[in-house]
């Protein structure tokens, strides 16, 4: 198969960041995906309330004037599904007004695991108020799923968390709730094996890719430095679960769907020595899919895993319109206005045809 076809995708975990980087990046998402959900741990200021949700909806949809396709996002084509970030002090009523002014998602960070997480949860059962506010307004909760604190090394803290989120889903029975991002054989096995219909997880193309080794510089290709751009949190693991994820991709099973993690840094805030987590996959997501897929033998089951079970479990209409690849290969640029991509300089060997 040197083409393929399938119905215009979701992307259910993308960072657009604010202001002049999210002038940057918003273009490469819309190209791709009919619907993003906008993650809220920005800079300036979180997205925490309902005034919140609507200044960044604002934002974005500006972000696109001036654009060929912002005729696309005024027509209903595109559309940015919003967030508020969850935290400790998260009431019923912030809530109900979230839901509102359409936010779709409420979203947790363990507090300082990742990027701009400072205001993030230590006690979860301290959202307890705002976990039965979601279960009550159908909406759905998305969980960082790492352990907060020091009392479990980095590597762990996806599979000590997964105590976390057996607890939540037992006591919100029927709170839709998203891991996401895995990357250990453990969450997969969690999500596929023990936990209902009401859980899922999302995967990003860069963890069907990396390990370890690919950020800390063990692999062929790093030549023993290590790879910043590579850098991500939860960060990659090891073969054994980059195993699993691609065997939980293309299972065929609904409860696995993707996000991208798309995670934007200007070039000197990764190659530094501070360096920030995030792949900035959004230039490259779709053709590596479809990559990673070929590769695996299983084309035939993109189509489902980025169109069909994303939207199934958010309530979504499936989306109108299509998108093709074409088995061609083409190198990735170094950097796109100031920020490097994922695989920078690297082949890939499908493409979106225009």
């Amino acid at each position: 198969m040197d083409t393929i076809k399938i119905r215009k995708p979701d992307d259910f975990h993308l960072h657009l960041r604010r202001g002049e980087v999210l002038r940057k990046v918003l273009s490469h998402t819309v190209g791709q995906f009919a619907r993003a959900l906008i993650m809220p741990n920005t800079k300036p200021g979180p997205i925490l309330a309902a005034r919140h949700v609507s200044y960044y909806l604002t934002e974005i949809i500006s972000a696109l004037d001036g654009f060929v396709i912002s005729d696309i996002v005024r027509n209903g084509q595109f559309k940015p599904l919003m967030t508020i970030q969850i935290t400790e002090a998260t009431t019923p009523e912030m809530i109900f007004d979230a839901v509102k002014e359409g936010a779709t998602a409420g979203k947790i960070y363990p507090q300082d695991v990742t990027t701009n997480s400072e205001n993030g949860v230590v006690d979860y059962r301290l959202c307890y108020p705002a976990f039965g506010a979601m279960q009550g307004l159908d909406m759905v909760l998305s969980l960082h799923g790492e352990l907060p604190g020091e009392m479990s090394a980095g590597i762990d803290k996806e599979v000590r968390f997964l105590h976390t989120l057996r607890m939540i889903a037992k006591d919100f029975p029927e709170l839709r709730i998203v891991l996401e991002h895995i990357t250990t054989k453990e969450a997969v096995r969690c999500i596929a094996e023990e936990l209902p219909g009401t859980v899922a997880a999302t995967i990003t193309v860069h963890h069907l890719f990396l390990t370890l080794d690919d950020v800390i510089g063990y692999s062929k290709e790093s030549k023993g430095k290590m790879q910043p751009h590579n850098f991500c949190k939860p960060v990659a693991k090891s073969r054994h679960d980059r195993a699993a994820l691609r065997e939980a991709v293309t299972s065929g099973n609904p409860k696995f769907f993707f996000g991208s993690d798309s995670a934007p840094h200007l070039k000197g805030t990764k190659e530094c020595a501070s360096v920030c987590a995030g792949c900035f996959t959004a230039p490259v997501a779709l053709p590596l899919l479809c990559q990673m897929f070929d590769y695996l033998g299983h084309l035939d089951r993109l189509e489902a895993f980025v169109s069909e079970f994303g939207a199934g479990f958010y309530k979504l209409p499936l989306n109108e319109g299509s998108i093709c690849l074409a088995r061609k290969q083409w190198t990735v640029p170094e950097e796109c206005d100031g920020i490097v991509p994922f695989m920078a300089g690297q082949n890939i060997f499908w493409q979106i045809e225009a």
